[in-house]
């Protein structure tokens, strides 16, 4: 796949992998549409975005906002990759429930929602002679559970199904679904967690190196990133 010229919409451009994605995919030559939730974490997004949106999976108002502008607008969208997430740590009996309620906004229904309004988009993008794709993280997490993680897991396992499910929904259209599943890695979200302390994991990979495999498997026309491809 050719990424020069293409337009891509990055939420969590603000994160480790976001930033990092801004920047290998510009060197690609994308046109790269990064969001942020709020105006001080767009500040963390790397200048070579071409734009700076804002999108809180929190907010239904927010996310209908911003698919409603990317349809409307004169915006030609040629591929979607959702970056964004947090996490939790602790047993399901300790992770207090706005805890779990937020894994599943950002993590889950937040971009089911999202990625599903802008599937008309990418059907245009077909149309114009594209290869439009979906790319999301779920993680190695969808692929096994941890204990003190399993709150976390479900949130990820059901954004793979969703995204399996879409991958044989949008074939028709053409539309390439991708589901990246990279075990630990360094990007200091676990240091971030929204409840609980994360267990002392092993050196995980690098950011760098996670997101080249994931633009390689974009150019290269992979359909699943299983934890065993990293």
């Amino acid at each position: 796949m050719e990424l020069t010229g293409k337009t891509i919409l990055l939420t969590g451009g603000s994160g480790a992998f976001g930033a990092e994605l801004v920047n290998q995919l510009s060197d690609l030559g994308a046109n790269v549409l990064a969001t942020a939730t709020s105006n001080d974490s767009a500040g963390k997004i790397p200048n070579r975005a071409s734009v700076r949106l804002l999108l809180d999976y929190e907010n239904e108002d927010s996310i209908q906002t911003l698919s409603q502008y990317l349809l409307t607008s004169d915006t030609e969208l040629d591929g979607i990759i959702n970056a964004s997430g947090v996490v939790a740590f602790g047993p399901a009996h300790e992770l207090p429930a706005k805890a779990r309620e937020r894994l599943f906004a950002v993590n889950t229904t937040g971009p089911m929602r999202l990625i599903s309004e802008l599937i008309p988009a990418l059907q245009k993008s077909k149309e114009r002679g594209n290869e439009p794709f979906v790319l999301s993280f779920s993680g190695v997490v969808a692929e096994q559970t941890f204990p003190g993680l399993i709150s976390y897991a479900a949130s990820k396992t059901a954004m793979r199904s969703f995204l399996e499910g879409l991958a044989k929904e949008t074939r028709k259209f053409g539309i390439r679904v991708i589901d990246a599943r990279p075990g630990h890695t360094e990007s200091g979200l676990a240091n971030r967690a929204i409840a609980g302390t994360a267990p002392n994991f092993p050196e995980g990979m690098t950011v760098d190196q996670v997101i080249k495999r994931v633009v390689d498997a974009i150019v290269n026309d992979e359909t699943d990133l299983a934890s065993d491809k990293f």
